[in-house]
Formats: C-alpha cells, structure tokens, sequence
C-alpha cells in the first residue's frame, strides 16, 4: 500500500529554521529588547496609515471630490488607478535597492515619508485635476518604498516565529484609516467641512511622524531566511573581489534579480496577489459610494462601515497572523490557506452586501441591517491574509536583498491592481457620476470583479502550495538552469503587463 503524504513534507517550520541558524552568525540569531520592538513597530504602523490615507479620502469623498474639481468619471479612475501606481511601480525598485545596498532603509524611509507628507498637502490644495493629479504623482514617489521597508524592517525586528505577528500589526493600519475615514467623513458632512482639510492635516502630521522615525528608528541586523540553500550566502556576504562600490552593487542587484527569477513560487505569488488586491482595491474605491448612493436616508452609513470595516478588519488580520504564528512550528504555509479559503468565502457576502437592498425588498431600514450582518462575515474572512501573507514573502526572499525583492513583488502587484479602477473608469465615462444608471452599472460591476478576483486569486494560491514547499526545501530552479520556455514566460508576462498599463493608461487620458 502505498504510505500516504505528509502535507507539511518538504515545508521548514519555524522552529526548524531556528534550530538550523542557532550556530549561526550573530546577524542571524539575536535578540532585539521588546521596548525598540514595539516602539519601532509603533511608528512603522503610523507612517504606513497615514501613507495609505490619501486614497481613503478620494473612496468616502467620492462625490465631493469629483463635483469640486469637476471630474470626470475616467479623471477619478485615473487619480485612484495609475495615477499613483506607475510611478510606485516604476520607483519602488530602485529606491529600494539604494536601502538595501547602503544599508540605510531607515533615512530612506524617513525622507521618503517628508516628501509623501509634503504631497498629500498639495493635494489639499489642488483646484483641478491637472493640479491633483501632479500632486498624487509626487506622492508616489515618496510612497513609493514604504510597504517594502516596512515589511523588512519588521521582520529583523522580531524571531522567525513571530514575524506573523508583527506584520499583522503593520497592516492594522490600512482598517484604522478605514475607520477614521468613516468618521471623519460624517463629521464633515455635518459641518459641511470640505474634503481637502483632511489631507491637510494628514499630511502635517506625516511630517512630524517622519522626524521621530528618524530620531528613534534603528537599523536592525539582517536575519537569516527560511530557505535551506546556501544561495542566499551568495548575496549576503561581500565577495573579496569586489571592492569598488558600483562592483557590489552590480552584483546584489543581479545575484538577487536571478534568485527571485529561480524560485519556483515567487511570480505565481505575486499574480494571485495582484488578482486578490484588484478585487480589494475596487472595494475600497467604489463600495462606500455605492452603499452611501443605496441608502441616502441613513446618515450614519459610513460612519458604522468604517467602525466595521476598522473593529473587524484590524481584528481579522491579527487573528490571521496569530493563526499563523501558532501553526508556524509545524508549517510556514498556513497564510496561503488563509488568503485561498477566506477570499472564496468572503465572495459570497460580498455579493449579498451589493445586492442587501434588493433583498430586503426595496426598505431601507431592514437593508442596512443585512448590510452590516454580510459585511462584518465578509470582512472577518478576507482580511485574514495582509499581515501573514508579507511575512511569507520576506522569509522567502535574501536576506539580505530582501526590501528590494519585496518591491519588486509590491511593484508588479500595484500595476496588477491599479488596472481596476482604470477599467471601471472607463466602462462609466459615458454615464453622468451620481446618477441612477451610474450607481446601476456601479452594482454589477462591484457583483462581479471582487468575487471573480477572489476566486481566480483562491485556485491559483491553492495550486501553488507544492511550488512553495519545493522552494522552502532549497529545490529551487538551479543558476544557469533556467528553461528556454521560463525565461519567454517571464517575457511575455512582462511585456503584456506592461502594454495593458500603457494602452489603460493612454485611453483613460484621451477619452477622459
């Protein structure tokens, strides 16, 4: 009889990675005090809310903005598609690279977030969309590098175990600014206070957050990865050779570009996570609009969908990294199941949040109450996955280089994801913004692209787990042994992703 398969064979735990380090050198194994843990992590968690503020604003304040400026509905998809996510794209990797190769990811961050601070300001005062639109270009720049820096700093800050846990708590800070967005935009509807003092203020802060960071921040040693290769020494250690400062950087960036080109799971990561944030990102962008368009006589409708969006999300994705970090010393795989299993669940509920008024009929009073019901399910099992789901890809990466692969990652996945609200822009040009076909057109399309997303993201991270269990035993694709048919599959997906963006790109400003 065939003996049956060990579901964790060939997958490094935790403790397992622990273990194998435990003689290692002191840049591997060592112990950082909780007080910098938690100060530094603290400050990380703010700069990345108030990083991600910005487009909380343009979701709760969709009309205002739109009527303020005299938008169009391809001009709004612009500025929350690839108004941003180009130039995220397009910089995140070098500026990355310069933190890993000089050492210095916490001056970058701190100068990356004075000058993203100082660009969301100019959005506040921007009259039109040209004057807007620079603004939220230049505020690409500087956010550019602050989820990759994040993510790395974090994961040198705490043992392999815990990692889960304290990216999870990073990611808190995109449901903290869904629930602040909630109430601060009913507080401005009842004052009538204008949507660009939000992104005043916000941005004046952003400047004081980046002094402190600079001030208490530390650059902690780099940690060892969870891959069982010799691989990674290649890229952590300075060859002797190599003396001239362009020599060694030459050498991380190609060393580390040809490692994440071998492992075996690392772009199919990186796909299902652009299709999963797609769906997040059309979310986030058109659902309050929507749900505020439903139900006009409920006053109090984003203000109770940003407390759930910020009560269940922020529980949610520490309960994924906690789920995690429990299991950890058995398998490192569990955030794929979570991101898989909890997206193809959400699904449903987020269907019957678009459609709650229709099943209650048409009355509005029993419709919210379906609403909150599906969307706190909806929310409790597809944010699950942030926290947990970085930590995978920083353990997977060198240690070394490991900002820099994961802003390649977070590079690729913005280009992914921006595509959705450019499509939808495009789809609305023809219909008048808050009018009753908009809202309509609005409902199928919400109906349709967040589920789908879930769903192809779910079988494709499934399909995965084998990939993933090879790379973390150090069977990845050997150097020099990459196939004739790998190297023209990484062609042509990056050839095709980069002709969508362009082709999105220039249509939405044409025909804007």
């Amino acid at each position: 009889m065939k003996e049956k398969e060990d579901p964790t064979m060939g997958v490094e735990s935790a403790a397992d990675w622990d273990e194998r380090h435990h003689n290692g050198s002191p840049s591997t194994h060592y112990h950082v005090p909780s007080v910098r843990v938690i100060v530094s992590i603290l400050l990380l968690f703010i700069n990345y809310f108030l990083a991600q503020y910005d487009k909380f604003v343009l979701s709760y304040f969709q009309a205002d903005v739109i009527r303020t400026l005299s938008l169009s509905s391809s001009e709004y998809g612009i500025l929350s598609g690839y108004a941003t996510g180009i130039v995220y794209a397009l910089l995140a990797i070098p500026v990355a690279f310069i933190a890993d190769e000089r050492l210095a990811r916490v001056w970058v961050l701190s100068i990356a977030a004075v000058w993203w601070s100082l660009c969301v300001i100019f959005q506040g005062l921007s009259r039109n969309f040209w004057q807007i639109l620079l603004a939220r270009i230049g505020m690409g720049i500087g956010q550019a590098p602050v989820e990759a820096i994040s993510v790395s700093l974090i994961s040198d800050l705490v043992g392999p175990q815990w990692i889960f846990l304290g990216e999870s708590c990073l990611y808190i800070g995109v449901y903290v600014g869904e629930a602040i967005s909630g109430q601060i935009a009913t507080a401005f509807s009842k004052t009538n206070t204008p949507w660009n003092t939000a992104l005043k203020a916000i941005g004046i802060v952003g400047v004081i957050v980046a002094v402190l960071i600079r001030v208490l921040l530390r650059e902690p040693a780099r940690r060892s990865s969870i891959i069982r290769s010799s691989t990674e020494n290649l890229i952590d250690q300075h060859p002797e050779r190599l003396q001239a400062r362009f020599a060694r950087a030459k050498f991380h960036f190609l060393s580390t570009l040809g490692y994440i080109l071998r492992l075996r799971s690392f772009w199919l990561l990186t796909v299902c996570g652009g299709i999963r944030q797609l769906s997040g990102n059309v979310f986030g962008y058109y659902m309050p609009g929507y749900l505020t368009a439903i139900y006009p006589s409920e006053t109090e409708l984003l203000s109770r969908y940003g407390i759930i969006v910020g009560t269940v999300g922020s529980v949610a994705v520490l309960c994924g990294g906690l789920i995690s970090a429990y299991l950890a010393p058995k398998t490192i795989i569990t955030p794929i199941y979570i991101t898989a299993i909890g997206g193809m669940i959400s699904s449903v509920f987020v269907i019957l949040m678009v459609l709650s008024l229709q099943i209650a009929g048409g009355d509005e009073a029993k419709g919210v109450k379906v609403l909150y019901g599906v969307m706190t399910v909806a929310y409790a099992t597809a944010e699950l996955w942030l926290g947990a789901w970085a930590s995978l890809l920083a353990l997977l990466l060198p240690p070394r280089m490991k900002t820099f692969g994961l802003a390649i990652y977070m590079s690729v996945i913005v280009l992914i994801y921006s595509t959705g609200p450019q499509i939808i822009g495009l789809a609305l040009r023809k219909v008048e913004p808050a009018s009753p076909r908009y809202f309509e057109r609005t409902k199928i399309i919400l109906a349709v692209i967040i589920p789908v997303g879930y769903w192809l993201a779910g079988i494709g991270l499934l399909l995965c787990i084998g990939k993933v269990r090879r790379d973390v035993a150090g069977d990845i694709v050997p150097s020099g042994g990459m196939s004739t048919a790998r190297k023209r599959g990484f062609g042509s997906f990056a050839c095709l992703l980069g002709a969508l963006v362009v082709a999105l790109f220039v249509t939405s400003l044409v025909y804007r």
